[in-house]
């Protein structure tokens, strides 16, 4: 028996032969097929954008360490989570007229230079940089009492480990361009860096060299000149850093001369609280004026001969703040010639500072 064939006829529409041209295929997609292509596509723009992300967040990392390096990372940190330990200040705690144009200024339009400041470990923070405009907060927040506004303060978080002395040497260069930082507070920086145990120096005229390279030959010379009446005065004096160049460098030379009149001068200055700082400096520039005798010899009534009624007389220049002291002294005269008008010396301070003189001499 044979098979006949079955012959179906089919319409394709004219529309359908234009969108299916000879030899091609439908390239349309099951729902299951386009799943899964959407997702392989999905997968691999996904990949993509990680790496992307990775890649920025290594970037920001590797700058955020950077920044951290150059102490350029700054946040606000509280007032009472920030120490003063490790350093020794230059400053005194005394009146500073400047701290106090600093406290208005920044009550009137804020910080504009963050503190430095390095992480201590256990949640808080040493003051590196940065030590008057700490203290205009402290004070703002005493004299406020808004915590909100004044009990933080914006600071650079800098690399904790920094060597000692380069910390030293930054506060240092920080202070230099003060127009008002004194040679007494310098020459305090020199000594507090010396007897620091931590640092490398012990010697406080050594250690001028290593804090103040910056500064010129001459500045280091008169810093170590007035070390030693820091050393010596800096306990009993409240206005040492009101002493011009001039007169601290006569006060060194004459405890370097005279190491007796040290005693002399805390003698005046104990118990005297309320001194003002001109009254202080007035009695420094009364020992630094006076003429250095030598007391160390004693002559017998045998080596005495008599003074001659003659006009013969001993004479002798000092070197003065004011010039050259030209002085004589002859049988029932002594005499001191200085471009100085001494009628505007108090009477009580010149009568007191003649008596001494002439008790020295006895």
């Amino acid at each position: 028996m044979s098979r006949k064939r079955r012959v179906f006829d089919i319409d394709i529409p004219d529309n359908e032969a234009e969108d299916f041209p000879a030899g091609k295929i439908d390239q349309r997609r099951g729902p299951m097929a386009a799943a899964i292509v959407e997702t392989a596509e999905s997968t691999r723009d996904r990949a993509v954008i990680e790496a992307q992300i990775r890649a920025e967040n290594d970037a920001l990392a590797s700058e955020h360490v950077r920044l951290k390096r150059a102490g350029l990372i700054t946040d606000v940190i509280a007032l009472d989570l920030i120490d003063t330990k490790k350093l020794s200040r230059d400053r005194q705690a005394v009146s500073d007229p400047e701290l106090d144009e600093l406290v208005t200024s920044i009550g009137d339009i804020g910080l504009s230079n963050p503190i430095q400041v390095e992480p201590t470990g256990d949640g808080r923070y040493e003051l590196i940089q940065g030590w008057r405009r700490l203290s205009a907060y402290r004070q703002l927040l005493k004299e406020s009492n808004d915590v909100d506004k004044w009990g933080k303060i914006p600071a650079g978080i800098a690399v904790k480990g920094d060597q000692l002395e380069q910390l030293y040497r930054r506060m240092v260069d920080e202070n230099l361009v003060r127009k008002d930082i004194s040679f007494a507070e310098m020459a305090q920086l020199a000594l507090s860096y010396a007897t620091d145990p931590l640092t490398i120096e012990n010697d406080a005229e050594k250690a001028v060299a290593i804090l103040f390279k910056s500064a010129g030959y001459q500045k280091r010379s008169y810093i170590r000149n007035f070390i030693p009446l820091v050393q010596n005065l800096g306990g009993v004096l409240l206005f040492s850093q009101e002493i011009p160049r001039a007169l601290g460098l006569s006060i060194a030379q004459r405890i370097q001369d005279t190491p007796d009149v040290v005693t002399a001068i805390k003698a005046e200055l104990d118990g005297w609280d309320k001194r003002t700082a001109r009254e202080e400096l007035d009695i420094l520039k009364r020992y630094a004026t006076q003429i250095r005798t030598n007391t160390s010899e004693t002559a017998s009534d045998e080596d005495i001969t008599p003074t001659p009624t003659a006009k013969a007389k001993t004479t002798f220049q000092l070197r003065r703040p004011q010039g050259s002291a030209k002085c004589s002294a002859a049988n029932g005269r002594l005499e001191i010639r200085l471009a100085r008008d001494f009628s505007t010396v108090d009477r009580r301070r010149l009568e007191a500072a003649v008596s001494m003189l002439l008790d020295q001499i006895d």
